[in-house]
């Protein structure tokens, strides 16, 4: 499972080698001075916008991977079947307005990010 983690200035998915696969991406790092919200996603599903591009998806089992949509920056999911989540929302200079993401302790991870400078 991904974990959110701030390292320096930065906010890190930082992710296992199969899930930099199935994202077709290396760990995410915007910066902490991007954000702008943090909070636990009650549905994960329901909060994934946009297409696939590049990622690995079937719906409701596994999403991960860039999001992309018309008009505004791509979003990252990383998000598992049955697995709570949080929802980063995302100003610039972040390349992401968003990251949906499923952690083991979602309360634990936005008081993490609350506090962060």
């Amino acid at each position: 499972m991904p974990r959110l983690m701030v390292e320096g200035d930065e906010l890190v998915v930082a992710m296992s080698a199969w899930e930099r696969a199935a994202a077709f991406h290396g760990d995410v790092r915007v910066p902490v001075g991007a954000i702008q919200n943090v909070a636990v996603e009650s549905d994960p599903w329901g909060a994934i916008r946009g297409i696939r591009a590049p990622g690995t998806g079937f719906p409701r089992v596994i999403a991960y991977g860039v999001r992309r949509r018309m008009g505004d920056r791509p979003d990252f999911v990383a998000v598992l079947r049955n697995r709570p989540a949080v929802r980063v929302e995302l100003g610039r200079p972040s390349k992401f307005a968003r990251l949906v993401v499923s952690v083991d302790d979602p309360q634990g991870v936005v008081r993490q990010l609350h506090g962060a400078p």
